[in-house]
Order: C-alpha cells, then sequence, then structure tokens
C-alpha cells in the first residue's frame, strides 16, 4: 500500500451475515493497491480466530457510549444487541492521505455514510438465492437454530435497501465476485470527478 496525492475514496460494503463479504474484501484487497480496510469497533466478543486491532476494534460498552457522546463515528449502529462503528478520524486521515478506505458496515451504517459522504461508493453483497443464504448459515454449525432464524429475518430487511445502494454483486465464487467489485472501483477511479485535476492544467476553460 502507497500513500498518493490524489484524495482517496470511500467505499462501503454491505450485505447480510452469510453472503461472504469478508472473504470477498479479503480476495479484493490482495489484488488492489492502495486500497486500505477501516477496522471498526465493535462491543460484542470475538469470535474463534478474530485478533484484536486487526478484525476489529473490541471495546466494552461504557467505552463504545463514551466515543458516541465524544462524536468519534462517523457511523455507528446496533446490530443483535451489539454496537459497530467506524471511527470518523481514522477515515479521514487515510482519505486525506490518499488511500482508498473499504468500510464493512451494516445498513444502517451505509445510510448513514451515504447522508454524511455522498461521494462514497455503495456496495451489496448477496449469495444467489436466499435458500443459499440459508444452507451456508446453518453450514457453519456454530449457532442455534433459533439465531440462524434472527440472522436471517435480518437479512429480509437488509435485502430492503438494496435499492438505496450504486451497486450489487452475486457472490456465488469468490474469485468472480472479487472481480466485480474491483472493476467497480476501477470504473470510479475513471470518473471524471476523480481525474480532472490531472488534466485541467493542459485546457483553457
Amino acid at each position: 500500500m502507497r500513500k498518493t496525492a490524489k484524495r482517496g475514496q470511500i467505499i462501503v460494503v454491505s450485505g447480510p451475515s452469510g453472503a461472504g463479504k469478508s472473504t470477498v474484501i479479503a480476495e479484493v484487497r490482495t489484488r488492489r493497491a492502495n486500497l486500505t480496510f477501516s477496522i471498526s469497533y465493535t462491543t460484542r466478543q470475538p469470535r474463534q480466530g478474530e485478533e484484536n486491532h486487526v478484525h476489529y476494534h473490541f471495546v466494552d460498552q461504557e467505552t463504545f457510549r463514551q466515543m458516541i457522546e465524544e462524536g468519534a463515528f462517523l457511523e455507528y449502529a446496533s446490530y443483535q444487541g451489539n454496537y459497530y462503528g467506524t471511527a470518523r478520524a481514522d477515515v479521514e486521515a487515510l482519505v486525506g492521505d490518499g488511500y482508498d478506505v473499504l468500510l464493512d458496515i451494516e445498513v444502517q451504517g451505509g445510510a448513514t455514510v451515504r447522508r454524511l459522504c455522498p461521494e462514497a461508493t455503495l456496495i451489496f453483497v448477496v449469495p444467489p438465492s436466499f435458500g443459499e443464504l440459508s444452507r451456508r448459515l446453518h453450514g457453519r454449525q456454530s449457532e442455534s437454530e433459533e439465531v440462524i432464524q434472527g440472522r436471517l429475518n435480518r437479512a429480509r430487511e437488509e435485502y430492503r435497501e438494496i435499492p438505496n445502494y450504486d451497486y450489487l454483486v452475486i457472490n456465488d465464487k469468490i474469485s468472480e465476485a472479487a472481480d466485480e467489485v474491483l472493476s467497480i472501483l476501477k470504473a470510479q477511479d475513471c470518473r471524471v470527478s476523480a481525474r480532472f485535476d490531472m488534466i485541467k492544467g493542459d485546457i483553457s476553460l
């Protein structure tokens, strides 16, 4: 990852639990230079294999509420009894240094970023069918049926927010879904608003 003179962009990636968005994001990060991942804060407990300050900043409820009061978050949301949030200062510093910042956040957070940062690119990731989503959640074999049904009900609510996103990526195969995300980011790089400063010195307006 390298610092550039160009201001970076904010990319929001959302999707229901079980869509595989984290795996797609990991693949994209290995194939795109100058893309960094914003590490969210959360009050939930770490899952097996997750590391503090790598996968999330794990904090307690009191610390998170204090950060809310201080206005520390660009966005935050509550999901299944736990808070998730993106630190405003972290994102602003990275974007200002020319890094493209990827936010893996829920739909409430996506809506907040859309309102505060209208230039952000919003991508929604889904599996090829709702039945496949159910199969993936059951395949984890790490949660009760009650929890899984809660995730599926939540997914139905999240699907209703898809029209508010810019792009929809179908995650049937990880490599193909990553290809789609990379194509989206390349197209965003080529926008006039992103490139005009490179050539405006060559023309008279």
